[in-house]
Order: C-alpha cells, then sequence, then structure tokens
C-alpha cells in the first residue's frame, strides 16, 4: 500500500507567535478542534490529550504524545481515538500530526500533516473517513486562520 497523508496548507495574516499561541493554548483550541482543549504541558516526551464533553461527560476525545516541539516553528505529535475500540491502543495505530509555520514575507504558511495511514489499524478507512468529512484539516486551518487575524 502507498503511503497515506493529509496534507493542507493556510496563509495568516499574523505574527507566529499568535499562529502558536492559537495552536497550543486550550483556551484557543476548544474554539476550532471540536470544542476540545488541548492538555499538555508541551514537552517533548509529554502527553497530549485533547478533553471536551459529551452528553454533559467529560472525556477524552484522541490522545497521544508530543513527538517534537520547537516553539514558532514546529509541533509534532501522534493521535489516536481511545475511544474507538475497533482499533487497539498500541503504538503502531498511532497517527502523527505535524505542523509546520513558515513566514512568507509578511504573513505565515501553516502546513499541517497528517499520516501515515497506510501503516495504522483500519488505515485506509481512517483516512477515508478524516479526508471526506471535511477536505483534511482545511476547515480547522480556516477557523485558526480566523483566530490568529482576530
Amino acid at each position: 500500500m502507498k503511503n497515506m497523508f493529509i496534507n493542507n496548507a493556510i496563509e495568516i495574516n499574523a505574527k507566529k507567535e499568535r499562529v502558536w499561541e492559537v495552536l497550543v493554548n486550550p483556551e484557543e483550541t476548544k474554539k476550532y478542534m471540536f470544542g476540545c482543549v488541548a492538555d499538555s504541558d508541551w514537552k517533548e516526551g509529554s502527553d497530549l490529550l485533547w478533553k471536551g464533553s459529551f452528553e454533559g461527560k467529560e472525556m477524552v476525545f484522541v490522545k497521544g504524545k508530543i513527538l517534537e516541539i520547537y516553539p514558532n516553528k514546529i509541533l509534532r505529535y501522534s493521535v489516536i481515538d481511545p475511544n474507538n475500540s475497533e482499533i487497539p491502543d498500541i503504538q503502531e495505530n498511532y497517527l502523527e500530526v505535524t505542523y509546520l509555520l513558515e513566514e512568507k514575507g509578511n504573513h505565515i504558511l501553516l502546513k499541517v500533516s497528517q499520516g501515515d495511514y497506510s501503516k495504522v489499524a483500519m488505515g485506509e478507512a481512517r483516512y477515508k473517513e478524516s479526508y471526506n468529512s471535511g477536505k483534511g484539516w482545511s476547515p480547522i486551518l480556516e477557523q485558526i486562520k480566523g483566530l490568529a487575524e482576530m
């Protein structure tokens, strides 16, 4: 099976520090990540839990670890949905998400990549669900842009 990644990018008219703040501040993440706050100490090797509520119950929707972090430049972390009982919660089934911030003149190019779906359990189905549900990261990137440019 060929490698399967979701790759999206967006230009944001804001300083890289503001874009970074939107990516890691829990008060900001809940505005664009389906009501979930990002809970982490933002250090390499630390847990990253996406927490929210469903039917009045607090829960972890996505979990992973910080794999690489350089403030205002790169954030790479692993992810899995711990509530999907069809997928064993083992390292081999975690996807990686990478945010890259590149200065382009007076704006930031924010690139996001998620994958490799070809290497995880139910990868093709997970890829199709992620991509077809909203063209990958594009809807989330639009919200990040709106918050960063405020």
